[in-house]
């Protein structure tokens, strides 16, 4: 953690503590039903008590911690049928968000979706699944930027934190980066070229895609 002037350790603030309890569920640091034990997570991160149980109960409005009666918190398991179900009502959301963001689009946003699209097929030309990864939710959160559709940001944030230790695997998985790339720039042409219907239908059809893959991957 940071420090401060004099030298003395400082305190991680609640926001601080989701984000790194956050990144280690998703990640797979931490793993499905382990026990979150409120001393122990303070004892690690150097952090009040407090502030860990502020950040837990965050975590546990996004979906990705369970507090059990009398025994605590835990990291909380979603099925492979939940992450489906999941996945599915994002595509209903995010194609809503492509249909909006393709109606409100400007040359600026034209620009940068261009430039998203070309990283991402370097990232697939020399193999480098992380940028991928990257430039792939950059895509998803610039089109939900544009369409500013909140209410419709606010749901798809907390669905997608959900199920994305599964998304996670699926972006590392030899081959799959090679599969969802013509996905992603049917959807950034479909916005720059200013066509709703095809906008939300490539997004659709990209998400669909990934419940796809989503129920693949547990057989």
């Amino acid at each position: 953690m940071d420090t401060t002037v004099d030298g003395a350790r400082r305190t991680p603030t609640a926001v601080e503590l989701a984000g790194l309890l956050r990144t280690a569920i998703v990640s797979g640091e931490l793993v499905p039903n382990q026990r979150l034990v409120e001393g122990d997570l303070a004892a690690e991160y150097g952090a009040s008590r407090g502030n860990i149980r502020v950040a837990l109960s965050e975590l546990s409005v996004e979906g990705l911690v369970e507090r059990i009666q009398n025994r605590g918190a835990r990291v909380r398991a979603v099925s492979v049928e939940e992450a489906v179900e999941i996945t599915e009502v994002r595509a209903a959301l995010e194609a809503l968000c492509a249909r909006k963001a393709a109606e409100r689009v400007t040359g600026d946003d034209v620009a940068e979706l261009q430039d998203l699209a070309s990283r991402m097929k370097d990232a697939v030309d020399r193999g480098d699944r992380e940028s991928y990864s990257e430039g792939n939710q950059a895509m998803h959160e610039k089109i939900i930027a544009i369409s500013a559709q909140k209410t419709a940001a606010a749901t798809i944030q907390r669905l997608r934190g959900q199920a994305v230790r599964f998304q996670f695997r699926l972006a590392r998985q030899s081959g799959r980066p090679a599969v969802s790339l013509p996905e992603h720039l049917a959807i950034i042409d479909a916005v720059c070229a200013r066509d709703p219907d095809a906008a939300a239908e490539a997004m659709r059809l990209h998400l669909e895609s990934v419940a796809d893959a989503i129920r693949a991957s547990s057989k």
